[in-house]
């Protein structure tokens, strides 16, 4: 169960044995099923929890009921609502499988221990912040800048298997598109390869 995530560890900064060995007695293990939540929007996220296997979703919920995901988090992701973790505050998100899932959760007070303990984990997750606050700037100028046909050959130029293992509606939520307008795309797309 720790294979997946020290290996991804292991590619941002070195760890010991005994660094190993101490970092498993800060997380718990959760299994979820599919359709399961992890977090929902108006609780407090307990845990930031990494993905060991399968597939979650990470969305809100507008005023008519329609969903908007924000993130896919796969093995070797990490998920959690950061302001509810780190604020103590009600999520404004809801965190649910999109397949059969398993994570190891840490706590706000584990975490903090961990990193005093563990002092290349600091590190490790200045890393992950740094590249995840990245990735939101980019996704947001490309939200800004780009067609929906651009975000989506970029989508699956970059995460192909994402394609394979999230239903279509839900790739169209992530675009900020109508399910329709994605099917029209990929149509477009497989005629232009004629």
């Amino acid at each position: 169960m720790f294979d997946v995530f020290f290996s991804h560890i292991l590619q941002k900064v070195p760890l010991t044995i005994a660094d190993k060995e101490l970092l498993k007695t800060y997380f718990t293990y959760k299994k979820l099923h599919k359709k399961q939540a992890l977090l929902e929007e108006g609780q407090i996220a307990i845990s930031l929890s990494f993905v060991t296997k399968g597939l979650l979703k990470s969305y809100n919920t507008d005023q008519k009921g329609v969903e908007h995901v924000n993130l896919f988090a796969w093995e070797g992701w990490w998920t959690s609502d950061l302001s509810s973790f780190f604020k103590e505050e009600k999520s404004v998100i809801t965190i649910e499988a999109v397949e059969e899932s398993e994570v190891l959760m840490i706590t706000l007070l584990n975490f903090e221990k961990m990193t005093l303990e563990v002092p290349i984990m600091d590190r490790y997750f200045r890393i992950l912040f740094q590249n995840s606050l990245y990735t939101k700037e980019q996704r947001l100028l490309s939200t800004a800048t780009h067609s929906a046909e651009e975000r989506y050959r970029h989508l699956a130029a970059s995460n192909p298997q994402l394609l394979q293992r999230v239903p279509q509606n839900l790739i169209a939520s992530y675009l900020g598109i109508t399910p329709e307008t994605l099917s029209r795309i990929k149509r477009s797309i497989a005629l232009s390869k004629f």
